[in-house]
């Protein structure tokens, strides 16, 4: 009989060498592979985390895939699934948590942060409002809008309209690039245009307008386009 490998001498090494380095001293797909053992306890799971990346492309992509297109990949079903998605939503929760709450504008490099993990890996345009009191802390960040590849229809009313029942007095506008493409299109300058002239209307200041995509982000304010 041909001996089965010994996979769990080659879990308790890699989990040692996380111990000892960290997510640092680990590949892309062995950094896989250790969170794919909670799915695999009885399974080799480096094949599996090297067809992840291959599908994918990296760590990151990876576990903000879509759940049907991670299904999609042979060995990867609800329990993979559940594990990957789990690891973006603790991610979301853990860059959210340390911008709630807090000035935004003196926590900028934190949120770009949050809306990275939130928006660049989407594969459909969103539109997020992230909306602030008096004193420029976020009080509400909720995605109003998602569209196609690459459009999303935003109402300039409707986005002051949640403003005012929300009692904010500042917004910061996001949104992704599914292109990859961070440059704002001419779409995107006279939607911004619109909502500034609408916001300036009643009082709410419009601070920036923030594109997201894979390769990087674009500050409206930066480019002086506000």
């Amino acid at each position: 009989m041909t001996k089965k490998p010994d996979h769990k001498g080659h879990r308790e090494r890699l989990r040692s060498r996380f111990m000892k380095s960290g997510a640092d001293g680990l590949a892309d797909y062995e950094l896989l592979e250790l969170l794919l053992f909670q799915a695999l306890p009885r399974r080799d799971t480096k094949p599996l985390a090297k067809a992840l990346l291959k599908r994918f492309g990296s760590f990151a992509e990876t576990v903000s895939a879509d759940p049907l297109e991670i299904k999609k990949v042979e060995g990867a079903g609800d329990a993979v699934t559940i594990a990957l998605k789990t690891v973006q939503a603790t991610a979301l929760r853990l860059t959210r948590d340390e911008i709630m709450g807090r000035p935004v504008l003196t926590s900028w490099d934190k949120l770009l942060k949050y809306c990275r993990a939130a928006m660049a890996f989407e594969d459909t345009e969103q539109f997020r409002i992230l909306f602030l009191n008096k004193k420029n802390i976020l009080i509400a960040d909720e995605v109003q809008q998602t569209g196609t590849v690459d459009h999303t229809p935003v109402y300039p009313r409707e986005v002051v309209k949640r403003a005012l029942e929300l009692g904010a007095t500042a917004l910061i506008m996001v949104h992704n690039h599914p292109s990859g493409d961070p440059a704002p299109s001419k779409a995107d300058i006279e939607m911004t245009k619109e909502v500034f002239a609408t916001c300036e209307k009643l009082g709410i200041q419009l601070h920036d307008h923030v594109i997201i995509s894979k390769s990087g982000e674009n500050s409206f304010k930066t480019l002086g386009l506000l």
